[in-house]
């Protein structure tokens, strides 16, 4: 069975405040992007191991213990002892350490494969459970709808943006920006206020600008100044609205669809509009 798991950006991020349990607080808006990368699940008969696990495309890095698409199928492994033996490809097409959710949303397409192909009929509620013990952004891709995400981002509701009319240029450097070091640094500033995002986000795209921030930029661009450099290209260049997705590194833009695009990144950037 194949599927093909789609990204995410982020409109606005807030960084509410620190929890009991060492986790932040966060208010964001998770929107879904058709930059996707193709997975493929297959019954192995043959076998002598649980998963054959094969990639193409981009390298992904990493030990196969932090891989989100070999969790998710061991996650479910242990409810149900009864999931046979399988080959599973990743064709990596999302880049990875982007903040674009492309292994969180691979690793929620396994739970939805594993389900689906082997009749597994795990209701809505659990399906979540499953997706949260992968990561705090994996339960938003089994949604896969524009939402409001509290708590760590697992906490979602619906909410009502439709970006069908625009252009969307999204772009990455291929720097890695380790996710536990940004919310690491970004402890010395000060936290946003709650409810700020959710009263802000339904004014007009035009006026994002003034009103949407996402908290981790002031932090990582002082780290990495070529991702300012890519959101401050897509202004000069008639963005409405940039703005780094997640924890970075990759930077949107979103453009009126007239708009002529005729400008480049370098050559070895990730490039693309939807």
């Amino acid at each position: 069975m194949l599927t093909f798991p789609n990204c995410k950006i982020n409109l606005g991020l807030n960084v509410i405040g620190k929890r009991a349990d060492g986790f932040h607080n966060i208010e964001t808006i998770f929107y879904p992007i058709a930059i996707k990368d193709v997975l493929e699940i297959v019954l192995d008969e043959t076998a002598n191991k649980e998963i054959t696990f094969t990639t193409s495309g981009l390298i992904v890095q990493g030990n196969d213990a932090d891989n989100l698409c070999l969790k998710a199928y061991h996650v479910l492994k242990n409810d149900f002892p009864q999931l046979p033996y399988i080959k599973m490809h990743l064709h990596k097409n999302i880049p990875m350490g982007a903040g674009m959710g492309g292994g969180s949303a691979d690793g929620a397409a396994v739970l939805q494969l594993l389900n689906n192909q082997f009749n597994l009929q795990i209701n809505s509620e659990k399906f979540i459970d499953y997706a949260l013990q992968l990561g705090s952004d994996c339960p938003f891709f089994i949604v896969n709808k524009p939402s409001f995400a509290s708590g760590r981002g697992e906490i979602l509701q619906a909410i009502n943006i439709d970006l069908s009319a625009y252009k969307i240029m999204i772009v990455n450097p291929g720097i890695h920006v380790n996710t536990g070091d940004a919310f690491k640094n970004l402890e010395s500033y000060n936290f946003s206020a709650a409810g700020f995002l959710q009263q802000h986000i339904l004014k007009d795209v035009n006026q994002w600008k003034d009103c949407i921030k996402n908290d981790f930029e002031t932090p990582v661009f002082i780290k990495h100044p070529t991702i300012k450099d890519i959101k401050e290209t897509l202004y000069k260049n008639g963005a409405i609205y940039a703005a780094m997705s997640g924890t970075g590194s990759t930077v949107y833009g979103i453009f009126h669809k007239e708009n002529e695009l005729n400008f480049k990144f370098p050559s070895q950037y990730f490039c693309q509009v939807v």
